[in-house]
């Protein structure tokens, strides 16, 4: 019972293979167009895909990346000199700590906060900021914590922008799972209204489109004219140097994210069956609770603390049950696991069954 399952092409969707396919066989991607943002129709559709939530990008402002780990390894090499810092929320994805080693750049924490939902601790952000800092990362819905950033939050991180001469770098791939509503996001996307400062959003088919190995991001940029057009200038040239998008999928791309409703509506309704059925088997007992959620494909439980968070997911794997542990994500002390919402129901249902019965033996 995977409970760590987040590749949705194994997770028992529907895909067309056939109509997924066949967009890789136009003939033109056997011309060789190097592009560095990427083939014009490609950068369009992204450019269509923001005006379909009421959010107007030019075709200029997108980079298309083969994926949002290139898109934040080209941003680290924009805004940064070697040993350079990059503020990142805590807790969230653990992946940004290797591509920022890769880059040679500092990754400092700031802290999230639980409290009726998740929000930044501004105290702990403030206080982080150094004269080496140049950028501050958001996640937003945060993975795994699932909350959105709110306007407020906005506003502070802008603030300190200005203040301080930092970049903002807004990881989006999450936007379009909702829990709570449907169709417009841009009242909670960095990319609707104006930037006062150096924006940079990410997002790509990953999750928009449910389709991971098609391996197509883009990065979107926004704030003030002069600043904006330096940095896109500068990031051409990282772009150029590498030309790592391939033509079949710059092609292919309109038609995928197109097609994006049929995959996201499938996902969306198995997210939520899944937490209603997580809430129903919670509400049997009293040691686990799950904490709030808005977004995304994930659960974060709360335990009993008495014991690593390794040993409960450990006593978990002997009862064929995966989950991750709190640490993994960067969860402050014992007691957290964090499950998929992603999984087959009854995946879903059996885990965090033996999940709430290896909790109460264990406290027992």
């Amino acid at each position: 019972m995977d409970l760590t399952a987040s590749n949705p092409t194994l997770c028992g969707f529907t895909y067309d293979a056939e109509r997924l396919l066949a967009p890789l066989s136009d003939p033109s991607a056997m011309n060789y167009e190097p592009i560095p943002r990427g083939m014009l129709s490609a950068r369009e559709a992204v450019c269509r895909y923001y005006a379909d939530q009421s959010m107007r990008l030019e075709a200029s402002q997108i980079f298309l990346t083969t994926s949002t780990s290139e898109a934040y390894s080209f941003l680290f090499r924009l805004l940064c000199d070697s040993g350079d810092e990059v503020l990142i929320a805590q807790p969230n994805y653990p992946l940004f700590d290797f591509l920022a080693a890769l880059d040679d750049v500092r990754l400092v924490p700031y802290s999230l906060v639980y409290d009726h939902g998740w929000q930044i601790d501004v105290a702990s952000l403030r206080k982080q900021i150094t004269s080496r800092t140049r950028a501050i990362v958001v996640v937003n819905p945060n993975n795994p914590t699932g909350h959105f950033t709110k306007q407020w939050e906005r506003a502070v991180l802008e603030d300190l922008c200005r203040e301080f001469g930092l970049a903002l770098i807004v990881d989006e791939v999450f936007l379009d799972y909702s829990l709570n509503r449907e169709g417009n996001s841009a009242e909670f996307s960095f990319a609707g209204g104006q930037a006062s400062v150096p924006t940079f959003v990410l997002s790509g088919l990953s999750k928009i489109a449910g389709l991971p190995q098609m391996k197509a991001s883009w990065i979107a940029c926004l704030g003030p004219e002069t600043e904006r057009r330096e940095a896109e200038g500068r990031l051409e040239i990282v772009a150029d140097t590498f030309l790592s998008m391939n033509a079949p999928i710059q092609y292919a791309l309109p038609s995928w994210l197109a097609s994006r409703q049929g995959i996201q509506g499938e996902i969306r309704e198995r997210v939520r069956e899944n937490l209603a059925a997580l809430d129903e088997l919670l509400i049997r007992q009293s040691l686990v609770s799950r904490l709030k959620v808005e977004a995304g494909w994930y659960a974060v439980l709360r335990i009993p603390a008495v014991k690593a968070d390794d040993e409960t997911a450990l006593e978990l794997l002997k009862s064929d049950v995966s989950v991750h542990p709190g640490h993994y994500f960067g969860f402050p002390g014992a007691g957290w696991l964090v499950v998929s919402l992603l999984c087959r129901k009854q995946t879903c249902y059996d885990g965090v069954t033996a999940i709430l019965r290896v909790v109460q033996e264990g406290n027992q």
